[in-house]
């Protein structure tokens, strides 16, 4: 029950409307729930926290959601308030086809209805791997009560013949090599055994740890919650810890947009680039502060790249470490408290505290795993926001994981025009290449993958393994995992599919890229680019009914952060609560 500090009293909690009132419609929620074995004492004088929970069997990151569930309800029971568990789309990474991100939005949508349409006032969302964490985060968002995220945790390090794996990066690493015929086939399935041995998203920097790191630098989680590994005893713990702040954080009304503002924005962004984050981390950040009304883009984050350096030394952009020695280190508290001023340290957390709280007594207990500013893993942030003729909107490069030597290159374009047609190229030992070539993907953006598939890490062509070649410009409209590595460009918008400059150019033509100027130029004229624009013609759409269809309808661009448009804030006010017929 509320105490002296709390300002919400129990006529005024949204599930009160359906159980409270003497009246048949209350009669029937009542009635209903007792056919459930429940009883007045469940809910009466009590908040209704709904968990919603991402485990599926299709959904190995989450695996362990099945059991850490109950922790939560026991969290909410101990807090005097009653749990109610709405299973939501599990965003399997690995086994939803033809890419999760075309069904991030949907994801988005289904959370916000289901806690719309239920008699909860609060919510534990229960997420991790990569498209969850915004999924789940801007469906709530949007559905505007308070709310606390949980993430998965990282799963433990891979191991194999005495070498630590990392998830991701390591299968990349070791399929070139594979690839290069220098590992038989027995090594690859010792590789495949051993890379991803226990529950948890993958332990690399990679999308997951990069999104769970990002909710917590913008206040949604329990201080330290991101950098929990999945089969610690402590995520337990933290599993019913955030059961009892949802319900503390009802009885405060303590809401969204008190936490989500500008200030959390720059300090989540700020949070990523220290991390050494995921290039999704572009897309999915900016949906999520379009969600909260924030106006969000391309030039904050390259802004605070050139100001944030990467602090944490895992895996790709790190050569050492794994996220179970990042939480060994002291986690992200402390990787926060060694950013120092680069936080605003006033803004306001799901604790009820500022964010300076949250990191009272946080220590780096491993100063090579958690560099401290003085001694960056990379001087400047993760990421580099380019922008030219060939990406008016922009592009991204994760140039702290790849060979330097890329970050300003000239070279001859070789394109591909779909996913197959750059298979036969990459697989072709005699294909004439060098490594200055710029290998081209396009049509895979939001609108041509369909859904931006992770096919921005071109797999390295066979012709240059050959001859120890380990990494080339590549360039396309897609996205690539967080765990990936190399000089790849991504996010190119607007899209080829639409028409956007990538759909112009042609073999042989000259790709110019300047990281440290922030560009990236097709070198021919603007007579050129418009008359091949002329003589261009729009490819068929990929949908013609269903979610597909209304994906194509409605799907903004990379530089937006694919959000649907007709979800955006100012598109207009959802129905403040469901009708009580």
């Amino acid at each position: 029950m509320k105490d002296d500090k709390h300002v919400k009293r129990y006529e005024d909690l949204r599930s009160a409307r359906f159980f409270a009132a003497d009246d048949f419609r209350s009669f029937g929620h009542r009635s209903r729930a007792m056919q459930m074995g429940l009883s007045h004492e469940d809910w009466d004088g009590k908040p209704i926290i709904g968990i919603i929970n991402t485990w599926s069997e299709a959904q190995p990151c989450h695996m362990h959601f099945k059991d850490r569930v109950e922790w939560v309800k026991r969290g909410i029971l101990q807090a005097g308030g009653m749990p109610m568990e709405l299973p939501v789309h599990s965003h399997s990474e690995q086994f939803l086809k033809p890419t999760s991100m075309l069904y991030r939005n949907m994801g988005a949508m289904e959370v916000e209805e289901t806690l719309r349409a239920h008699p909860v006032d609060g919510a534990v969302l229960m997420g991790g791997c990569d498209k969850s964490t915004p999924a789940l985060v801007m469906g709530a968002l949007s559905w505007g009560f308070p709310f606390i995220y949980l993430p998965a945790g990282p799963m433990l390090r891979g191991n194999y013949a005495g070498k630590i794996l990392g998830s991701g990066t390591d299968a990349f690493k070791y399929w070139d090599e594979k690839r290069a015929g220098t590992i038989t086939d027995e090594e690859w399935k010792g590789i495949e055994g051993g890379i991803a041995r226990s529950d948890g998203h993958c332990m690399t920097m990679g999308t997951a740890s990069t999104m769970t790191a990002i909710a917590e630098g913008f206040g949604l989680c329990l201080p330290g919650a991101s950098s929990i590994p999945a089969n610690d005893v402590n995520h337990k713990r933290m599993s019913a810890a955030c059961g009892r702040r949802a319900v503390e954080m009802v009885w405060e009304d303590l809401t969204p947009d008190k936490i989500v503002t500008k200030t959390a924005a720059e300090n989540a962004t700020t949070v990523a680039m220290a991390t050494g984050c995921s290039t999704n981390a572009v897309i999915h950040l900016i949906a999520m502060a379009r969600r909260a009304g924030i106006d969000w883009t391309l030039a904050d984050f390259d802004r605070l790249s050139r100001e944030v350096p990467v602090l944490a030394n895992v895996r790709p952009s790190g050569k050492e470490y794994l996220m179970e020695d990042f939480f060994y280190a002291g986690g992200l508290c402390a990787l926060m408290k060694e950013l120092g001023d680069k936080l605003d340290l006033t803004a306001m957390t799901v604790t009820g505290q500022p964010m300076a709280v949250s990191l009272e007594g946080a220590e780096n207990y491993n100063p090579d795993v958690i560099r401290p500013l003085s001694n960056p893993v990379y001087k400047e942030g993760s990421l580099a926001l380019l922008k030219g003729n060939l990406a008016p909107d922009g592009a991204v490069i994760k140039p702290a994981a790849c060979d330097p030597r890329f970050h300003k290159h000239s070279g001859p374009a070789i394109v591909a025009d779909s996913y197959p047609e750059l298979k036969k190229i990459i697989d072709d030992p005699d294909y004439p290449m060098t490594p200055d070539h710029v290998l081209i993907l396009r049509n895979a953006g939001p609108q041509g993958g369909p859904g931006m598939p992770e096919w921005g890490m071109i797999p390295m062509p066979k012709a240059l393994l050959k001859d120890g070649h380990r990494d080339m410009v590549r360039l396309s409209d897609a996205r690539m995992s967080g765990t990936s590595f190399g000089a790849c460009i991504l996010h190119t918008a607007p899209e080829a599919y639409i028409g956007g400059p990538l759909a112009l150019v042609q073999n042989g033509d000259i790709i110019e890229l300047d990281v440290p100027n922030r560009t990236l130029h097709v070198k021919i004229s603007d007579e050129e680019m418009a008359e091949r624009k002329a003589a261009w013609t729009p490819p068929e759409p990929r949908y013609e009914r269903g979610y597909g269809w209304m994906f194509t309808q409605h799907i903004e661009q990379a530089d937006k952060g694919c959000d649907f448009d007709f979800l955006k804030t100012e598109f207009g006010k959802p129905v403040d609560e469901p009708v009580i017929f």
